[in-house]
């Protein structure tokens, strides 16, 4: 059975950082790039950050250069750092195992920017 199970998230205030982490299960966890979406009220679900098996990272325009995905396969864990954050960032955010329309969806955790 896979499971993909997020934590991390909780309430920030703007400007502040929160890392986010999920741990899968029941999957060959190295052979799985490994995305992090996110959902706002009202809105689709969109890609955040996604690292590859080598590692590559490609980001939302929205995040880059506040947000840092990272993998550790010896955990069988993705990590999203998210620094600088602001209130548009409010969202439940998703771990998935693979890229593209397959794979598997964590249950996700809620993110909430506000003073």
């Amino acid at each position: 059975q896979v499971r993909l199970v997020e934590s991390g998230g909780g309430l920030v205030e703007p400007g502040g950082s929160l890392r986010l982490s999920c741990v899968a299960s029941g999957i060959i966890f190295s052979t799985y790039a490994m995305c992090w979406y996110r959902q706002a009220p009202g809105k689709q679900r969109e890609l955040v950050a996604i690292i590859t098996t080598l590692r590559r990272t490609n980001y939302a325009d929205s995040v880059k250069g506040r947000f840092t995905i990272s993998r550790d396969n010896a955990k069988n864990t993705v990590s999203l750092q998210m620094n600088s954050l602001k209130p548009e960032d409010t969202a439940v955010y998703y771990c998935k195992a693979g890229a593209g329309s397959s794979g598997y969806w964590g249950q996700g955790t809620q993110v909430t920017v506000s003073s």
